[in-house]
């Protein structure tokens, strides 16, 4: 699989579009991969939209999601001086000044435009410093050693399963090296793990806390990193400071503050949000009902 997905990846970025429009006729028309989910999320999440305006977003939502994957898969040989005229960082320097007082950062980020160039962070700064995504394997052994491979791909990024976390950051502190992890946290949460429920999308929503406890143990500067596609094939990735002292907020703020940023971006440009995924599948009243005490 790697080996075919690596000469996939030789393609120059004209021939993998082609073949992401190819693809975009065969999952929206033919297929209609997740499409009622994608409709029914789309219809939910934005009430004061009409039909047809729905209809658009859905299809732009299909032509980028395809443009994903031939876009992730372009990392596993993208040259080093492509990559940085496609992918532009906006405000790393904070983060930069960070490190240099001694203090690591970390990342929240949505599954919004392609979250995967963003394990070639390293890009913008300099040697030295540990650039992570935080992820949770996939049940598949293939597709888990392809994105590692993938999420892996630049010398200074490094992807860690999210149980061992914690440790690598210790690891990565007693050898003196400052480190920027990303979590993805807006994923959605069994019932037995959610901790917090809030407003996003117009959905009452149960999401994860971990990483929120994490940045608060390990006292990150925490930044929600927002990306934008200003055209095909170019990314921006913009840090804004959500806090440089986490313990100082209340417990979930920090969880609170992203989730509004998130919402706020996706608002901006719906198309770019991952629709497919059954978001909330989980309801507010069912889990009170399996867990009172937490009600």
């Amino acid at each position: 699989m790697y080996h075919l997905a690596y000469l996939i990846s030789l393609l120059p970025f004209s021939l993998l579009y082609a073949l992401s429009d190819i693809a975009y006729i065969i999952m929206y028309h033919v297929v209609r991969y997740r499409r009622h989910i994608v409709r029914h999320n789309l219809t939910t999440s934005f009430p004061e939209k009409d039909k047809k305006e729905i209809k658009r977003i859905e299809r732009k939502f299909y032509r980028w999601f395809c443009d994903y994957f031939v876009e992730t898969i372009k990392l596993l040989s993208i040259s080093d001086s492509e990559l940085r005229r496609r992918l532009k960082f906006v405000n790393a320097d904070d983060i930069e000044r960070h490190f240099e007082k001694g203090q690591d950062c970390a990342a929240l980020l949505g599954h919004y435009c392609n979250w995967e160039w963003l394990s070639c962070t390293g890009i913008a700064f300099p040697e030295g410093r540990k650039m992570g995504l935080v992820y949770k394997p996939l049940r598949s052994k293939q597709f888990d050693r392809l994105f590692r491979r993938i999420r892996s791909s630049q010398p200074s990024s490094i992807v860690v399963p999210k149980n061992d976390i914690l440790r690598e950051i210790v690891k990565l502190r007693s050898d003196g090296t400052r480190s920027l992890f990303g979590y993805i946290a807006d994923q959605g949460p069994r019932y037995a793990n959610i901790h917090l429920w809030l407003p996003f999308l117009n959905h009452d929503t149960g999401v994860f806390t971990g990483s929120e406890r994490i940045m608060r143990k390990m006292n990150n500067a925490v930044y929600y990193v927002e990306m934008s596609r200003p055209r095909r094939g170019y990314y921006t990735a913009t840090f804004h400071l959500i806090s440089d002292t986490p313990g100082s907020l209340p417990e979930h703020e920090l969880t609170r503050r992203f989730f509004a940023l998130l919402e706020n971006t996706i608002q901006r440009q719906p198309e770019f949000y991952l629709w497919t995924h059954n978001r909330w599948k989980r309801t507010h009243e069912e889990f009170n009902r399996m867990y009172p005490n937490k009600a």
